[in-house]
């Protein structure tokens, strides 16, 4: 199933990460303190599994799953950005997050979606990275129903996101910490920077713009 391209009319900063890193209050929380500027894009794992789509560990099953996480993931960023342009979007995991979970291995989830990671890699102007608190053999329960990882299922997944995020050009990593305070304030500095970093380049790549059109 191919996907169409869509046209970029905002900022997409990709919040992701191993089960317990701690994301999703990094989200909320930078949210609350910047305000409109930023508009959440929430995960669509959580969205389909608390709504009763059929969750399962079984191949199709599972295979069927990520794709329809993956589509959700899309179209969830596009309307996000076509609502709210000019804005920038916090995204709660990203459309290649899905290639941990796929069974057999991540080179057949980005055929079967038909797209590629390289493609996917480019819809983000930046990813941050929680690591998760696990690789710490800290706890991961936390507010999240749909949550069912072990400690060691969270560290492998952790690793693997790792790999495929790592590629991005715009990559942070937010190490665990024993602290979650420390933790989620580093993760807060990082988001407000890269957002600082965007939000720079975007008014310099309109001046130029508009210069050019002066010059003609």
């Amino acid at each position: 199933m191919k996907t169409k391209p869509t046209p970029r009319k905002c900022r997409r900063i990709v919040l992701t990460g191993g089960p317990g890193g701690g994301k999703t209050t990094a989200a909320d929380l930078f949210r609350r303190e910047i305000g409109d500027p930023v508009v959440i894009v929430p995960e669509a794992t959580t969205i389909l599994f608390q709504g009763g789509f059929p969750r399962s560990g079984e191949g199709h099953a599972l295979s069927y799953a990520q794709t329809a996480i993956f589509n959700v993931q899309r179209n969830l960023e596009d309307v996000q950005a076509a609502l709210y342009p000019g804005r920038t979007l916090l995204c709660d995991r990203g459309t290649v997050d899905g290639a941990a979970y796929w069974p057999g291995g991540d080179g057949d989830y980005f055929e079967f979606v038909g797209t590629t990671l390289e493609a996917e890699l480019r819809r983000y102007d930046a990813v941050i990275f929680f690591e998760t608190a696990a690789v710490g053999g800290a706890s991961i329960e936390g507010g999240n129903p749909i949550r069912n990882e072990s400690l060691a299922e969270a560290v492998r997944l952790d690793a693997k996101l790792r790999e495929l995020w790592g590629r991005h050009p715009r990559f942070i990593l937010v190490p665990h910490n024993p602290s979650f305070f420390k933790k989620i304030s580093f993760g807060l500095a990082a988001l407000e920077s890269i957002v600082s970093q965007l939000s720079h380049e975007g008014k310099k790549a309109r001046a130029t713009v508009k210069a050019g059109r002066k010059r003609k």
